[in-house]
C-alpha cells in the first residue's frame, strides 16, 4: 500500500510539471503568433552586422549571428578556462596557508578570505576595470621588461592582453580563489589529527608531509565543494558584460536587441552553458571517481 501510494505521489507531480510545461510553451506560442515574431532560427544566417573588440577566432561584422556567437562562446571559454587555473593557484595557496604555524601568513589568508567574500564579484570587477588598469597612465613594470600593466592592458613579451580580458580574469580568479581557499582548508580540517602528528614524529617535513599524506586524504572532501566553485565560476563569467568584454552572454544581449529574437537567443545562451558546465562536471566527475577509486 505503502509502495503504491508513492508512485500516485509520484505520477501525480510529474502529470502537474508536463501540464506547467505544456501551459508554458502554449502561451509563449500564443504570444509569438499574435506579435508576428513567429518562432525559427533563419536569422542565425543574416551578417550580424557589429563588430567585436575582442576575438580568438576571425571575425567581421560581415559574418553570420551563429558566427558572432559562436566567437563570444570561445571568448567565454577562454576566460573560464584561465580563471580556473588562477582561482585553483589562488585558493589551494591561501587555503594551505590558512593552516601554516606562520601567524603573519595565516592572518594575510584570512583576511583575504574575509575581504573577498564578504564584497559583491561585481563590485571587484569594476575596481579592477577602472583602478586596476583604466587609472593607470605610465606602465608599471612587474619584471622588467617581461610584464607590464597600463591602461592598455598586461603586456608580457609583447603579446597585449587587454583591460577588459585581465581584469575578468583578476575578478574572477581572486574572488573564486577566496572560495576555494575555505574549501580546501575544510578538506584539510577533515584529515585526522593523528596524521599530521604521524608525520611529524617521523621527521617529515611539513611540504612533503602535506603533499604525499594530508591532500591525498583530503582531496575526497575537497573535490565536490571545487565542481561547485568551478560551475559558479562559468556562470559568474557573464558579469564580463559589465567591463565590455565580449563573451556569449554580451554578444547574445548584442544579438537578442538587434533581432527582436529573444526567446531563440536565450535558448542559445542556455544551452551554451549547459554545454560548459556538463564538461566541467563530467571532467570533475571523472577525477573525483578515480581519485576515490585509488584511495580504496
Amino acid at each position: 500500500m505503502r509502495f503504491t501510494k508513492s508512485y500516485i505521489i509520484q505520477y501525480l507531480f510529474l502529470l502537474i510539471i508536463i501540464l506547467f510545461l505544456i501551459l508554458i510553451i502554449n502561451n509563449v506560442h500564443f504570444n509569438l503568433i499574435r506579435t508576428g515574431l513567429g518562432f525559427d532560427f533563419a536569422w542565425l544566417f543574416r551578417p550580424a552586422s557589429f563588430s567585436l573588440a575582442e576575438h580568438i577566432l576571425p571575425y567581421s561584422p560581415s559574418n553570420s549571428f551563429a558566427w558572432a556567437l559562436l566567437v563570444g562562446w570561445t571568448n567565454s571559454l577562454r576566460v573560464i578556462f584561465v580563471a580556473l587555473i588562477f582561482s585553483t593557484i589562488i585558493g589551494i595557496s591561501a587555503g594551505i596557508l590558512g593552516k601554516s604555524h606562520n601567524y603573519i601568513l595565516k592572518f594575510i589568508s584570512r583576511l583575504y578570505i574575509l575581504i573577498i567574500r564578504q564584497t559583491p564579484l561585481l563590485l571587484q570587477l569594476l575596481f579592477w576595470y577602472f583602478v586596476g588598469f583604466l587609472s593607470i597612465r605610465n606602465p608599471v613594470n612587474i619584471i622588467v621588461p617581461i610584464i607590464n600593466i597600463s591602461n592598455q592592458g598586461i603586456n608580457i613579451f609583447g603579446y597585449i592582453l587587454t583591460p577588459e580580458f585581465s581584469s575578468l580574469i583578476i575578478g574572477l580568479s581572486v574572488f573564486t580563489g577566496a572560495y576555494i581557499a575555505e574549501i580546501v582548508r575544510g578538506g584539510l580540517n577533515s584529515v585526522p589529527k593523528g596524521q599530521w602528528e604521524a608525520y611529524k614524529s617521523l621527521g617529515i617535513s611539513d611540504s612533503i608531509g602535506l603533499k604525499d599524506i594530508i591532500i591525498p586524504q583530503a582531496l575526497p572532501a575537497i573535490l565536490p565543494g571545487l565542481t561547485s566553485q568551478y560551475l559558479n565560476l562559468a556562470k559568474n563569467s557573464t558579469l564580463a558584460i559589465a567591463v565590455g568584454y565580449a563573451d556569449i552572454y554580451a554578444v547574445s544581449d548584442t544579438v537578442i536587441n538587434q533581432t527582436g529574437k529573444s526567446i531563440e537567443g536565450f535558448i542559445l545562451l542556455l544551452i551554451g552553458f549547459l554545454f560548459i558546465n556538463l564538461i566541467i562536471s563530467n571532467i570533475m566527475e571523472f577525477f573525483n571517481r578515480n581519485i576515490l577509486k585509488n584511495k580504496a
